[in-house]
C-alpha cells in the first residue's frame, strides 16, 4: 500500500469502512453472513498485497522520488471525497476544532517518521504480541499509517525483518496479537462509529491531514531540473486519477453534463457535414 494511502482509508472512502468494521466487531453475533461478506474482501487484500508489494517496492528503488510524488498526489485526491464522508451524518463548526486538535497532535506525535522510542530488535514475548496489536490499531484506524506508527513505537525494523527471515518465535506471538488487536479494536470502533459518528471521523481526518507529509521524505527535495519537473507531473496526475476514482459515477455524469453544454455551445454534428 503507498505510503500515507491505508487500505483502511480507501474503505472509508468506498464507503465500506463502517460495514467492514461492524462485521469484525460482531463477527460471532451472524458469524456466517460476517464470513461470507469479509472473505472476499480478505482474498483481494492480499492479491492486493502480492502484487504490489513487489511493483511498489521495485518503483521506490528505481525511481523513489517520482512514485513518492505519486503517491503524495493519490493521498490529497483523496482528501475531498475523506472529507464529504465526514460531513455525511451531520456537521456543525465545533468538529473543526477536532480536526484541529488531532491534526497539530497527529503533527507532533507522528510528524517526520519521529521516533518515540527506542528500536526494538530482541524482543521478549509480551513485545511480539504488542508488535501484532500495534500492526492491528494502525491497519484498522483510518488515518494512520502503519509505517509511520511502527517507526514512532520503534518496532518498523522488527516487522520488516521477522517477515523477510520469516522468524517464527516473533511471528506466531505477533499472528496472536494481531488477531487479538483486530477484534478488540474493531469492536471498539464499531461502537464508536455508531454513538460519535462525526466527532469520530473528525479525529480520524485530522490524522489523515497530519500524517500527509510523511508520504515524501529526504530524497524528494524539488529543484531546477527534469526530475523535479516530471515529479510535480505525476504528482498532478496522481491526484487526478485519485478524484475522479473517488467519486467516478458522479464525476462521469459531471463530464457527460459537461459534454453536452459544449455540444449545446458548438455544434460537432454540423460542423462535421460541412467539412464532409
Amino acid at each position: 500500500m503507498p505510503p500515507g494511502l491505508s487500505g483502511s482509508v480507501l474503505l472509508v472512502i468506498l464507503g465500506l469502512y463502517h460495514k467492514v468494521i461492524n462485521a469484525i466487531g460482531t463477527l460471532f453475533k451472524n458469524f456466517k453472513k460476517n464470513v461470507i461478506f469479509l472473505l472476499p474482501l480478505c482474498l483481494g487484500f492480499g492479491v492486493g498485497v502480492i502484487i504490489f508489494s513487489k511493483m511498489v517496492d521495485f518503483l521506490l528503488e528505481n525511481f523513489e522520488m517520482q512514485t513518492r510524488f505519486a503517491f503524495l498526489g493519490l493521498v490529497i485526491g483523496t482528501i475531498p471525497l475523506f472529507y464529504k464522508e465526514v460531513k455525511k451524518e451531520g456537521f456543525s463548526k465545533k468538529y473543526y476544532i477536532f480536526m484541529l486538535v488531532s491534526l497539530i497532535f497527529g503533527f507532533v506525535i507522528f510528524g517526520a517518521n519521529r521516533e518515540l522510542f527506542p528500536k526494538i530488535t530482541n524482543p521478549n514475548l509480551l513485545q511480539s504480541v504488542f508488535l501484532g496489536i500495534a500492526v492491528a490499531g494502525s491497519s484498522i484506524i483510518p488515518g494512520v499509517d502503519s509505517a509511520v506508527i511502527l517507526s514512532s513505537l520503534g518496532l518498523y525494523e522488527l516487522y520488516v525483518g521477522s517477515i523477510a527471515d520469516f522468524n517464527l518465535s516473533i511471528l506466531i506471538p505477533a499472528g496472536v496479537g494481531l488477531v487479538l488487536g483486530v477484534l478488540v479494536i474493531s469492536f471498539f470502533m464499531n461502537k464508536l462509529i455508531s454513538k460519535f459518528y462525526t466527532g469520530t471521523f473528525s479525529i480520524i481526518f485530522g490524522l489523515f491531514l497530519s500524517i500527509i507529509p510523511n508520504v515524501l521524505n529526504e530524497s524528494c527535495v524539488l529543484g531546477f531540473n527534469i526530475q523535479s519537473v516530471i515529479s510535480i507531473v505525476i504528482a498532478i496526475l496522481g491526484f487526478g486519477v485519485s478524484y475522479f476514482l473517488g467519486d467516478i459515477k458522479g464525476n462521469i455524469k459531471k463530464i457527460k453534463m459537461w459534454y453536452k453544454k459544449a455540444k449545446g455551445m458548438y455544434d460537432f454534428d454540423k460542423v462535421k457535414k460541412l467539412t464532409d
